[in-house]
C-alpha cells in the first residue's frame, strides 16, 4: 500500500504501514545503529559505542535489544573472558538498505541547499 491510500482515513499513525516502520526504525539511533551496522558487520557493542560517540552505554544496549526483539539485529555472545558480543543485520534489517540509501542521496542532493539557505538568512 502507499501513502496516497491512506490519505484522509488515517485516524491513528500507528494503524499505517508508515506507523509501524517507525516504531521499529524511529528514534534517534536505530537508523544510525542499522547504517552503522551495515558499513562494518559484524561489529562489537564497544566499537558500536565508539563510532556513535555521544550515546551512553544503557541506550546503547536499549536500543540494540529493541532492534533484536524486533527482529532487525542478531546478537551472538561468545563464551571468553572479557565477555565478546558481536552484532549483525539480520536479513529483514537488509531490506532496508536500499531505503537507507534513497535516504543518502537525498541527503547529498540537499545538503549544499541546505547550507545555501543559511548562509542567506
Amino acid at each position: 500500500m502507499s501513502m496516497a491510500e491512506y490519505k484522509g482515513k488515517v485516524k491513528h499513525i500507528q494503524d499505517t504501514p508508515f506507523g509501524y516502520t517507525l516504531s521499529v526504525i524511529g528514534g534517534k539511533w536505530k537508523m544510525v545503529l542499522i547504517y552503522l551496522l551495515a558499513e562494518n558487520q559484524p561489529v562489537r557493542f564497544n566499537d558500536l559505542k565508539r563510532q556513535v560517540g555521544a550515546i551512553t552505554y544503557k541506550m546503547l544496549s536499549s536500543q540494540l535489544k529493541e532492534l533484536e526483539a524486533d527482529g532487525m539485529v542478531t546478537r551472538t555472545e561468545y563464551p571468553q573472558v572479557p565477555p565478546k558480543v558481536e552484532y549483525r543485520l539480520t536479513e529483514r534489517a537488509e531490506s532496508l538498505l536500499p531505503v537507507l540509501e534513497q535516504l543518502c542521496e537525498w541527503g547529498v542532493k540537499n545538503q549544499n541547499i541546505d547550507a545555501q539557505h543559511k548562509e542567506q538568512g
